[in-house]
């Protein structure tokens, strides 16, 4: 039988090219967490230990005190520093309550070596959170 949040990863976009047996064993690496309103999951300028694939709720990401985007169900933070190797390049609060699916970098890691559809995702999003960061900068 199928994990209950397998069918919340299917929606989210960057993992359309993922099986349904690829998107079970991504759940089965993560933990459901859910953090009240203004949690900081994510602290600038610190290494890259966790990610977070948000399942419901809203964070804000900020660089300093200036807020960068808002980001909600379906959407990562946290995976650009640890694909890059990199220190965290904003920080991520909670807006609203907040149910996300938690990964360690060792997970992240290790879903990148055995499913190479999920590196890719996670490259392809962390070269568009580049890209956008030198836009604006």
């Amino acid at each position: 039988m199928a994990p209950e949040r397998t069918p919340e990863l299917a929606k989210v976009p960057m993992f359309d090219d993922l099986s349904d047996a690829e998107l079970q064993k991504i759940v089965r690496s993560g933990t459901e967490v859910t953090v009240p309103e203004h949690w900081s999951l994510i602290w600038e300028k610190t290494p890259g230990d966790k990610a977070y694939i948000i399942l419901d709720g809203e964070v804000v990401v900020r660089k300093g005190k200036t807020e960068i985007a808002r980001l909600g169900p379906g959407d990562v933070v946290g995976e650009s520093a640890i694909v890059n190797h990199k220190l965290r390049n904003a920080s991520v609060v909670s807006t609203t309550p907040v149910r996300v699916l938690h990964f360690t970098r060792e997970s992240v890691e290790q879903l990148c070596s055995e499913i190479p559809t999920f590196k890719a995702a996670l490259d392809a999003a962390a070269g568009e959170r580049i890209g956008e960061a030198r836009r604006d900068a």
